[in-house]
């Protein structure tokens, strides 16, 4: 009984969300205007559930370079009116676009001249007529067997308010770069570091000249610890990179004459290298992808910066 149940609230509510696609429209389109030309903050208000909807369609909107908050319409009537700013747009969440508390914020809206969006499943309600834009919400049916806890309405309004952020992200250009400046803690915060928050710099770099000799290039391996070391030209330009394995198939070649060998004599020329400012997840990538262990870290002039290793990526639990 409970898995038809939960079978059905699912049903009932993507299908609410698949009535939406349909019918966005210029409305849709009139609504990203208004918030990308805002010179202020998108303010989003709603009372009850669709409050709490609208604290989350804020906290994305300003997670993705859209400025918000979530202004709470009661608190908003006894003094919170001031956090209104002319420059402001406000976005109201209400499905029977009745909500006194909102509809009491209208002449304060009026007066700041303040363009209204409204998601509400009554486009001839109160507050649609009085908005700027509005955005048509209804659905069929709400999930819940008795008709009244809002389920299925509360999902569309939440789906509508994440395709506005996506839509402004897209119109603004935002990056991943960007994301991860708004998101420097946390898990997330991890994933989106850049390669010189993780590399490894100075002395720690494993680094040999073209014309160090092989027993000195595996000194410089082991201690370093990394099972590689860069080689560097005189002005600190990567020339190559020697790992454990190169070593092995050297010394299986050459046998005891390896050791008669210096650096440039089996270094893998033009490794794949990194910039700094790039994110580390792309440096993972690179190096699942080419099945290496290392990145080489350089500067626009080709110079040694840093290396990252592919440990230091899974020890920052970065999935």
């Amino acid at each position: 009984m409970s898995l038809e149940t939960g079978r059905r609230v699912l049903q009932i509510e993507a299908r609410a969300i698949a009535e939406l696609i349909g019918r966005l429209d210029e409305h849709f389109e009139r609504a990203v205007e208004t918030i990308l030309a805002c010179r202020g903050r998108l303010v989003v208000t709603g009372m009850g559930k669709s409050g709490l909807i609208g604290q989350k369609i804020s906290a994305t909107f300003s997670s993705t370079g859209t400025p918000s908050f979530f202004l709470h319409p009661a608190e908003a009537l006894h003094g919170d009116l001031g956090r209104l700013v002319a420059n402001d747009v406000l976005m109201a969440l209400s499905y029977s676009g009745e909500t006194e508390e909102l509809l009491r914020l209208l002449d304060t809206v009026k007066r700041l001249a303040i363009p209204l969006i409204v998601l509400t499943g009554q486009p001839a309600s109160t507050l649609a007529q009085a908005s700027d834009v509005v955005i048509d919400v209804s659905i069929s049916e709400e999930a819940c067997p008795l008709g009244l806890a809002p389920t299925a309405s509360t999902t569309a309004m939440l789906a509508v308010g994440d395709a506005l952020a996506m839509a402004l992200l897209e119109r603004r250009g935002f990056r991943e770069e960007d994301y991860a400046a708004l998101h420097p803690g946390g898990g997330l915060g991890v994933r989106l570091r850049r390669v010189e928050n993780v590399m490894h710099s100075g002395d720690e770099i494993p680094r040999v000249h073209p014309e160090t000799t092989l027993p000195d290039v595996i000194y410089e391996i082991s201690k370093k610890k990394m099972g590689h070391t860069a080689v560097v030209d005189a002005d600190g330009r990567l020339a190559g990179v020697i790992s454990d394995g190169d070593l092995r198939r050297f010394f299986q070649r050459e046998g005891n004459r390896a050791l008669d060998h210096c650096a440039a004599d089996l270094m893998t020329r033009a490794p794949v290298s990194i910039g700094r400012k790039e994110l580390a997840t792309r440096a993972l990538n690179i190096m699942e992808s080419r099945r290496i262990t290392s990145l080489m870290v350089l500067d626009q002039e080709g110079r040694l910066e840093g290396v990252v290793h592919i440990h230091d990526l899974w020890q920052t639990e970065m999935f």
